[in-house]
């Protein structure tokens, strides 16, 4: 059996989907220690795996960034990118990097699994030889000749003069843009003495680690003809389904026969409930449709007081639990619930601009499964023609189902613990999902 230390980022979006890993590789025997936040503890202790907590300093709100980072506030889009690739991604390689050190001393690992947003991982790659396998929880972040940079939001073009196009963008972002940050964070990689790897900080992401599990499916990814062979695409990191959930005494209203529209801001951007949640109880409010709302665990007081007759609200439902009631999901385009709800085959209105968001709004729409309404900030007569759109245009509906069934011939986990499992047998390198297909 092997030793498998997992690290990883202190976010909701990057723990979570490991949950399911961790579970299943401690069902097959093998000993896993996981390496994060506190907030995270119990969450990883219900998986088997035994849990080491990052330092003190290094722990920090997620939903909250603006209060550890008050500058952060007032920058645009690009600049927040900036600031958080040097501030919540190089600056904490050296203090996690001496942390993970200090856990091998006493569990001297066969194999270490980060997610892409532990970028300490390829020091610790480097400094101790060990196998590495990383997870993605979000879209496919690496540059490509056939699409724009990750954050654009812009559709794939292998046209030639669309490679051309990527290119130039290309060049713009590493370069130019983000330069100054990618100079910055490979910087911080000096300190600790690790070389430089050569590649953008987005496109180091996947290309540097000797496996990477992309969680979702191809079917939700914009096609590439040079993606790295090391990359596999294991299908979605779901959470575990709700076992002990108490259901509101208005549950029985999912079945009265109307239309069920669910709207969320996800877990960490909900802090502003009138970017989407109050503007679209506003847009339904006349609808013959049944509204249900949830603040990813914020208090509901102020979406109560502004609650229309045809709508519920709670903090928290399970999706599991929800999503099969529900006809179209309004949403900011977390990448977790978006594809929870694909794999449901629920349809969505995604209205979603920072982070990865853009990104996520541009690859459903592309699939044909959802409205990108291409603003954080809709207007309620945008959220209403779109959410009717969805209900009465077949398209959105057959698309979605056709997603449900593609993450249906997937089990992530299952493939995870594989794939980990072959690492950690070290000099034999398993077959990629491109390879795989090329020799099918």
């Amino acid at each position: 059996m092997a030793r498998v230390l997992i690290a990883t980022a202190p976010y909701v979006g990057h723990v979570n989907p490991a949950t399911s890993i961790a579970r299943t590789l401690t069902s097959r025997g093998h000993e896993v220690v996981w390496y994060t936040s506190r907030a995270f503890e119990r969450a990883v202790e219900v998986t088997g795996a035994t849990f080491t907590p990052m330092r003190p300093h290094l722990e920090f709100d997620p939903t909250n960034l603006d209060e550890r980072f008050p500058a952060r506030a007032r920058l645009n889009p690009l600049k927040k990118w900036e600031h958080d690739i040097k501030h919540l991604l190089a600056d904490f390689i050296p203090d996690t990097l001496d942390d993970v050190r200090e856990v091998l001393r006493v569990f001297p690992a066969d194999v270490i699994l980060t997610d892409v947003a532990f970028v300490a991982g390829r020091s610790v790659h480097h400094h101790t030889g060990l196998p590495w396998v990383s997870f993605n929880p979000a879209p496919v972040t690496c540059s490509s000749r056939d699409t724009a940079p990750f954050g654009f939001g812009l559709r794939p073009d292998a046209s030639p003069l669309g490679r051309a196009r990527n290119a130039a963008l290309n060049w713009l972002v590493q370069r130019a843009l983000l330069g100054g940050a990618d100079r910055y964070l490979a910087g911080r990689e000096r300190e600790v003495g690790t070389p430089p790897s050569g590649r953008f900080v987005l496109d180091a992401m996947i290309h540097a680690p000797d496996v990477l599990l992309q969680g979702t499916i191809p079917e939700l990814e914009y096609p590439r003809s040079d993606l790295p062979a090391t990359v596999h695409f294991i299908g979605a990191l779901l959470p575990d389904p709700a076992t002990d959930y108490v259901r509101p005494a208005w549950w029985g209203e999912l079945t009265s026969g109307r239309k069920v529209v669910h709207v969320t801001q996800g877990t960490i951007d909900n802090t502003d409930f009138s970017k989407l949640i109050l503007p679209t109880l506003r847009a339904l409010a006349g609808e013959d449709v049944f509204v249900i709302a949830t603040t990813g665990g914020r208090d509901v007081s102020e979406v109560r007081a502004a609650l229309p007759v045809n709508a519920r609200v709670e903090a928290f439902i399970p999706h599991d639990l929800l999503l099969p009631f529900v006809d179209v999901m309004v949403t900011n385009a977390g990448f977790g619930g978006v594809q929870r709800a694909l794999a449901a085959g629920v349809p969505l209105v995604l209205a979603g601009k920072e982070a990865d968001k853009a990104e996520v709004c541009g690859r459903v729409a592309y699939a044909g499964a959802g409205i990108d309404l291409r603003t954080e900030t809709p207007t309620p007569r945008q959220l209403q023609e779109s959410v009717r759109a969805v209900l009465t245009l077949p398209s959105y509906r057959e698309r979605a189902a056709t997603m449900r069934a593609a993450f249906a011939r997937h089990d992530a986990a299952t493939r995870a613990a594989d794939l980990i499992e072959a690492a950690a047998r070290k000099g034999e390198r398993p077959v990629s999902t491109r390879e795989a297909v090329a020799l099918a």
